[in-house]
C-alpha cells in the first residue's frame, strides 16, 4: 500500500520509518543535524512550503501536507478490510 503525500507523489507504506513535523524538526538541535547530514536524500514534494518530512532509509521526503492529515490518511487506507 501507498501514502500520498501530495506533488503527485506516494511512498509504500512499508518503506516508511517515520513522519515528523519539519517545522519542529529544523528547531530541534538533534533533527537539524539529522536533516543537515543527509541533505543529499532530500526530496522537496512541497512547492517549498514543507510542513512534514517522510523518513524512509533512502530518503527523506518534504511534503506541503501535515503530519496529521497523512496521519489520517493512513489510518483510512488501514481502516479497509476492518469491522468497525
Amino acid at each position: 500500500m501507498f501514502l500520498h503525500i501530495g506533488g503527485d507523489f506516494s511512498v509504500r507504506f512499508a518503506d516508511i520509518i517515520s513522519i515528523h513535523d519539519y517545522d519542529s524538526m529544523r528547531k530541534s538541535e538533534d533533527g537539524n543535524a539529522f536533516l543537515s547530514k543527509r541533505k543529499k536524500d532530500l526530496k522537496d514534494f512541497s512547492g517549498g512550503r514543507p510542513k512534514s518530512a517522510v523518513v524512509t532509509d533512502k530518503s527523506i521526503y518534504l511534503s506541503a501536507l501535515s503530519p496529521n492529515t497523512l496521519k489520517r490518511r493512513a489510518e483510512y487506507v488501514f481502516s479497509f478490510g476492518t469491522e468497525v
